[in-house]
């Protein structure tokens, strides 16, 4: 039976990071939403939509920010597609239990004229710390609907359904004049003067008051569109007042926080106060114990997201073993050979690699998700804030950059508690350096077998150039990525610990583990089926595949950086599989076997006879140079899969691609010559 849909409205969800803005567009959208971009930038956009009483509502979770200034792309999105008025209703979350913190947003947005509804989240959390908040004065003061309200509880919906299509129905918009007064009082005769050449009604549903504040920030974007709508003259004004500004963000930042102080009196009361630091919390945020106790927890996450990740991964595992009968079935029916071979190498490794991925991400995401949810994670950022900065990162860096060291997968789709998106590329960056597990597979195999009992000086050379790459990696993308004025230290109020949700939990992780899936399956698809057709072959001898004579012709280049055209060839299969390396190398030196089901299925297994061939092919320096090449060349094709879901920019993954490629040729060419001259 269908139902009739009346008109559609759009609501926008707003509020600071971990306000449960996801937990709530999950528990209204579920299934029913899609995720893509923001027309043209890199921010992930999030849009769905809930049918109730016959009726569709559209909804759109906005980026977390903590403020509508336009200090970053997600604040500038945010905002623009605020002052669009595409949206007929604007939901602010406020975490409850940080109430005075989390209502910046509200005292920032306040003057933009769309109707909004404020949700006190995490109301049942600020009960727990003993805190009494009047939602009725509240509203009574702000003049919209304000919703005591559980995001995580859907139980609860019916109380946000009703409060939506009250605040539809009103159209309220926030009581300012408090505000606005504690602006023009602070402003002085500055607050006048703007207010003379701003236009009475504002600018679209911006209003003249907004602008202002705006205004005496010096906000760019904010001074370009008044700028607009003035003539030569007032322009020429207006500057010449700006510029008799100083420190106006921290006025204006101080006027909201005393309308904020103003709201709370008599709102908020604090029954029974609860001691500042728990007897955990004064070893998790201790200067010296708590980077150990967070690396012990991040690696102890790693192993556990082993556990849920185990069942998926080996069902995974399955899939290559339905190429038998698969093939039976097709050559029975007269299928031509190359479609067979599409089939059971390319179609089903797509699967096994997509589903081992899949799994791992949906471990981590689990585990780590867990540690958010309950607050910990914040801990983690306060403790390695300080050295996180050096490479200009947050804490919360440190979780994706340790998981690295078991699979850089891992690490990129940890960095998914990161809030901005600049930090979060940054941080992938910066994983890909981390040696990964995989890469293990090789480097004892290699070095064992040219320098014997030298072969941990290998190990340490490769810790000590890791370390000066993180550097120089966060120097070269962090001059893109993070601006200057945005390096500053951290200030920031430890959220309360609470129990974890688990049916919003699961329900965020399953929906996003099936967006990575279905993207993941088109990428590794189209990588995995032009690297078959390079290494296709009717006959099955190797010396007619198109990477194969690629490899001989560009010998004269490779030899350049220490590379035989085997090990070149061994070096591209890397990044397909770190592990692939040593089944490429044992197909090519031994000439036996495809180079496709090398690279796909050798699983780091050293081929009879391989260790013999490379002792009398390779020199102790071509030797090196193929293992500083390959450990830091791109981890594997599931972890730049996985970076490419993660930054949503195809532009920032290739470019991450690319300079891997190069500097690694670049480490080979240097370790090559060099050792040259020693060994």
């Amino acid at each position: 039976m269908s139902i009739k849909v009346s008109k559609q409205p759009t609501i926008a969800l707003l509020g600071q990071p971990n306000s449960g803005k996801s937990t709530l567009f999950n528990g209204l959208t579920g299934a029913r939403q899609h995720v893509g971009n923001w027309p043209g930038k890199t921010v992930e956009k999030k849009e769905g939509y809930f049918e109730r009483n016959g009726r569709r509502y559209r909804v759109t979770d906005l980026p977390g920010t903590y403020s509508l200034s336009a200090n970053s792309e997600e604040e500038i999105i945010t905002r623009d597609y605020i002052a669009s008025g595409e949206a007929d209703l604007v939901c602010i979350l406020a975490d409850s239990s940080q109430l005075s913190r989390s209502l910046f947003m509200l005292a920032d947005y306040a003057g933009i004229q769309c109707p909004v509804v404020l949700l006190l989240n995490l109301i049942d959390i600020a009960e727990k710390q003993g805190k009494k908040i009047d939602a009725s004065k509240l509203e009574a003061k702000l003049g919209i609907p304000v919703i005591p309200f559980v995001a995580a509880d859907r139980s609860q919906y019916q109380i946000f359904y009703d409060g939506i299509d009250r605040a539809l129905a009103e159209k309220k918009m926030i009581n300012i004049d408090s505000l606005t007064e504690k602006h023009r009082l602070t402003a002085k005769d500055i607050y006048d003067q703007l207010l003379a050449l701003i236009p009475q009604k504002g600018i679209g549903n911006l209003s003249a008051s907004w602008l202002i504040g705006k205004l005496i920030e010096k906000d760019e974007n904010v001074l370009g569109k008044v700028k607009t709508v003035l003539s030569q003259d007032e322009n020429q004004k207006l500057s010449r007042i700006l510029s008799g500004i100083e420190n106006g963000a921290l006025h204006t930042a101080g006027c909201k926080f005393q309308w904020i102080d103003e709201l709370l009196n008599d709102v908020l009361v604090q029954k029974d106060k609860k001691p500042v630091l728990s007897k955990f919390d004064k070893i998790a945020t201790h200067k010296r114990w708590g980077k150990p106790l967070a690396i012990g927890i991040i690696l102890f996450g790693l192993i556990a997201s082993f556990i849920p990740a185990a069942p998926i991964m080996f069902f995974g595992s399955l899939i290559p073993m339905l190429g038998g009968p698969i093939a039976k079935a097709l050559t029975a029916i007269g299928a031509p050979d190359i479609l067979i071979a599409v089939i059971n190498q390319v179609v089903l490794n797509t699967l096994y690699f997509a589903i081992a991925m899949i799994g791992f991400v949906f471990g981590v995401n689990l585990i780590f998700g867990f540690l958010e949810e309950v607050g910990y994670m914040a801990r983690v950022s306060y403790v390695f804030n300080g050295t996180m900065s050096k490479l200009g990162l947050q804490g919360k860096s440190v979780m994706p950059l340790v998981v690295s060291f078991g699979c850089t997968i891992g690490g990129a789709a940890g960095t998914r508690v990161i809030d901005s998106w600049n930090q979060r590329v940054l941080t992938i960056a910066l994983a890909w350096v981390i040696p990964c597990a995989a890469t293990w597979a090789i480097v004892p195999v290699i070095s064992s077998l040219f320098f014997g009992a030298k072969a941990p000086l290998v190990i340490i050379a490769i810790f000590i150039v890791a370390g000066f790459h993180l550097f120089v990696t966060a120097k070269i993308f962090g001059s893109k990525l993070i601006r200057e004025e945005d390096r500053s230290g951290l200030i920031m109020e430890l959220p309360p610990y609470h129990k974890p949700r688990w049916r919003a939990l699961m329900r965020s992780i399953l929906v996003r583990t099936w967006d990575i899936l279905s993207r993941a399956l088109k990428v590794i698809f189209i990588v995995s089926l032009v690297f078959w057709l390079l290494t296709y072959s009717a006959s099955g001898n190797l010396e007619v595949t198109l990477l194969y004579k690629f490899g001989r012709a560009i010998e004269p280049v490779t030899i350049i950086f220490g590379l035989t055209w085997q090990t070149f060839l061994a070096y591209l299969a890397s990044m397909v599989s770190k592990e692939a390396a040593l089944g490429v190398l044992g197909s090519l030196y031994l000439g036996n076997g495809s180079l496709f089901t090398a690279t796909v299925g050798s699983g780091g297994q050293v081929a009879a006879g391989l260790d013999a061939v490379l002792l009398t092919s390779l020199t102790p320096a071509a030797a090196l140079a193929f293992i500083f090449a390959v450990t830091f060349n791109a981890p594997c094709l599931m972890a730049i899969t996985s970076t490419y879901q993660e930054t949503r920019s195809l532009k920032w993954t290739l470019r991450i691609l690319g300079y891997y490629f190069a500097t690694s040729l670049l480490l080979a060419f240097s370790v090559y010559h060099i050792s040259n001259l020693f060994l």
